[in-house]
């Protein structure tokens, strides 16, 4: 396996960002319901996409090059991320 270039990354971390806006916008049940007029969904249900989002920052956090203990991460800044994570965990916890 090739190691990522810096346009690979760059994507990676814009998915975090995606990410990150999924779980601070619907920080409550209430709010994603109101948002997204979805009636159909179940807190559960929520509950588990708000997992998978958290999970999915955690993964992109510990992506190493291909030597297994090199971070990808350069100057990146991980403040809304590490935050997203907490706020994920707090909800599903």
């Amino acid at each position: 396996m090739e190691e990522k270039t810096a346009d690979e990354i760059a994507a990676i971390f814009s998915a975090a960002g995606d990410s990150v806006t999924v779980i601070n916008t619907d920080a409550n049940f209430a709010a994603y319901g109101t948002r997204t007029s979805d009636s159909t969904t179940t807190e559960t249900e929520w509950k588990a996409m708000i997992q998978r989002n958290t999970e999915h920052l955690e993964i992109i956090k510990a992506y190493t090059k291909t030597d297994g203990t090199t971070s990808i991460w350069g100057s990146e800044s991980f403040t809304a991320i590490d935050a997203a994570i907490t706020t994920g965990k707090a909800i599903y916890s």
